[in-house]
């Protein structure tokens, strides 16, 4: 019996891990991709070759956007696209932390409908489908029920706090706390252990469609930070920034930021 897309993706994420869990001890090879782009390691490469030959494999007819792929355009004409970061947090890997993740997604027609989020040495299993819900291990989550930005905890790199993003240079006094994965950010919101995540900087594809997904189902807004809904397997595969928060603050924000 053929299995549904988020099985797939479940297979796919612990077949991942098994190729990356042994690098992680804070000795894998690894380099600078250039041009900004950050760094790679032999075992984002490695999970890379081995996604693509098994979900390719299954699903022949899916475009392929992956961030250590050579972009191959034909994805764009297809119904349905993968969307896959084989470690998200590869500088967390290096130094052999543990909050890098497999993140992988579907999406249909610019809509993410299946979703996977995998940290495996914290050993925490994010799933979603479009209109089912979202889990953690199998256990159904939700987003936290603040109602305002202010005194609310939310997941933001520092430059969150710089004036020139809030109107008036007025910027809320919420707690601000960070983590290496946006991934994992994502993750973090959807089961309330945060009430929202902020980037006013544009953010790859992969990055972030499996966390759009996912906590989207938990009852997120999620969208970029001009407020528009995010739209995956782009030409140009990124987004302007991610706000994802419980919807109140969702709401507080767009009344008080001002990206540009």
């Amino acid at each position: 019996m053929l299995e549904n897309d988020l099985e797939l993706l479940v297979k796919a994420a612990h077949k991942a891990a098994e190729i990356a869990t042994p690098f992680a001890n804070g000795a894998v090879r690894s380099w600078e991709k250039g041009d900004d782009a950050g760094p790679v390691t032999e075992a984002d490469l490695a999970v890379n070759q081995m996604l693509s030959n098994f979900l390719r494999s299954k699903r022949p007819d899916y475009g392929w956007l992956s961030e250590e792929s050579e972009d191959d355009m034909s994805r764009i004409s297809t119904e349905r696209c993968f969307v896959i970061d084989p470690i998200d947090g590869t500088r967390s890997f290096i130094k052999g932390e543990d909050t890098w993740a497999h993140s992988f997604a579907i999406a249909e027609c610019g809509e993410p409908i299946a979703a996977v989020i995998f940290l495996p040495i914290l050993d925490c299993l994010y799933c979603a489908e479009k209109g089912k819900g979202a889990t953690l291990n199998g256990k159904v989550i939700s987003v936290s029920k603040a109602t305002s930005l202010s005194g609310a905890n939310i997941l933001a790199a520092r430059p969150a706090l710089d004036v020139r993003f809030w109107k008036d240079g007025l910027v809320p006094q919420f707690n601000r706390f960070h983590r290496p994965s946006l991934a994992y950010r994502l993750s973090l919101v959807a089961d309330g252990q945060y009430d929202g995540m902020i980037t006013f900087r544009d953010s790859w594809e992969w990055d972030v469609c499996a966390g759009a997904l996912i906590t989207s189902e938990a009852g997120a807004m999620v969208t970029d930070v001009f407020g528009n809904l995010l739209i995956f397997n782009q030409r140009l595969p990124m987004t302007k920034g991610v706000v994802s928060a419980a919807p109140s603050v969702h709401s507080d924000f767009l009344a008080r930021s001002d990206p540009h």
